[in-house]
């Protein structure tokens, strides 16, 4: 086939990262751009995120909450921060609520976020529909070929993404593409995912659709928020975070934190179930699994509660994920050292980029994998500006 139109650059993608970079540039410099995306519309992601509301940043964005090389991640946030994303929003109309005092979601509907970024790269020209078959250096710079065009481009923006969500088109055509270009990935893992359980945790299923607030420990990363009790193991805000450092091995949980079950109990007259003020089916499973009957607690020896202790530091070892047909993201992707860290560009090839999901940056639940899409594409926008 015969190259349809020549590009400053290229920007496979439409979803956050993707989206956001196209509108940064249309912004900031006449550069030609196109974007190629499989699916019929754009921010497929976006569209069914947060329930359809979208969580968009955090009240609290740092390093910290990233799984991934923290210098790039800090230069991404310091580069382009939460609050020049709530300004650059609000500039346009949009003033995101505040849930739980520390998510950021769309007042309405994701449809808000979406319809500024398709405005903000309304100069550039979409593609949709269109896989990608192969990316090769020319000449000029790359040609670029899907299943139905061929183009040429100065620069590519590699903005494919994770392979959760396959419903919505989700490949890892992205590492294909490093790969070829001699880089180093890390495969895709399923991450903000729940965790299935051991034959010994069995006991964990009769508490289907029970949620609770808990802190879980995964070596030196600590989550604190609600676990919820699914059918097929855990899952909740506090499990898919931390499912973002598990790899195998133990974690750790405490079913009651910022409290201390020996000190509640020590001169209490009342049922031990009643000081725990725990969903009453967490508390008779729990005492069942460790052997116990609920009982006044000035009638606990102290075996008892020593045995209770395992409130606070109950451990045991995951046997694996709901996989990523349940996943919100994927871990893993281009390893940092082989990019820029100003501008993401490959230190393999010239004029390659990569950005979002499809680098080896993943964030916890709580709008920091957006926030990761939106500050890398931006970098990678401002930089392909001034040259």
């Amino acid at each position: 086939m015969t190259p349809k139109q020549t590009y400053d650059i290229i920007i496979l993608g439409a979803g956050a990262s993707g989206m956001m970079c196209a509108g940064r540039l249309n912004q900031q410099s006449s550069l030609k751009v196109a974007v190629i995306e499989g699916n019929p519309k754009p921010a497929a992601k976006l569209k069914i995120s947060g329930g359809g509301k979208c969580n968009i940043t955090n009240v609290n964005v740092e390093a910290k909450h990233f799984l991934g090389d923290s210098t790039l991640v800090e230069k991404a946030l310091q580069h382009f921060s939460k609050d020049d994303l709530l300004e650059l929003l609000e500039l346009h109309g949009l003033k995101p609520v505040i849930r739980k005092g520390r998510y950021y979601f769309c007042p309405k509907s994701s449809d808000e976020i979406i319809t500024i970024l398709k405005q903000l790269s309304c100069k550039s020209t979409f593609f949709y529909n269109e896989k990608i078959v192969s990316v090769e250096k020319s000449e000029e710079g790359f040609v670029v070929r899907t299943d139905k065009s061929v183009y040429r481009t100065k620069k590519v923006v590699v903005a494919t993404g994770g392979v959760s969500f396959s419903a919505l088109g989700a490949s890892d055509v992205g590492l294909q593409i490093a790969k070829q270009f001699g880089h180093t990935v890390t495969p895709f893992q399923p991450a903000l995912v729940g965790l299935t359980l051991q034959p010994d945790q069995f006991w964990m299923k009769s508490l289907t659709g029970i949620s609770l607030p808990v802190q879980i420990s995964i070596g030196d990363r600590v989550v604190d928020e609600d676990l919820l009790f699914a059918h097929k193991g855990i899952s909740g805000p506090a499990v898919l975070s931390a499912s973002l450092y598990w790899h195998k091995g133990s974690i750790t949980v405490d079913f009651l934190p910022n409290k201390n079950i020996s000190s509640l109990c020590k001169g209490n007259k009342k049922q031990i179930s009643t000081v725990m003020n725990l969903p009453k089916r967490f508390s008779k499973a729990l005492f069942d699994h460790l052997g116990m009957t609920d009982k006044p607690c000035s009638k606990l020896t102290k075996d008892e509660i020593l045995n209770l202790e395992q409130l606070h530091n109950y451990s045991f070892a995951p046997s694996g994920t709901f996989g990523f047909s349940k996943a919100e993201v994927s871990k893993g992707g281009v390893v940092t050292n082989e990019l820029n860290h100003i501008s993401l560009e490959s230190k393999k090839a010239e004029g390659l980029y990569f950005i979002g999901e499809v680098v080896d940056v993943t964030g916890e639940l709580g709008g920091y994998n957006f926030q990761w899409a939106f500050s890398s594409g931006v970098m990678c926008a401002d930089k392909l500006s001034n040259l």
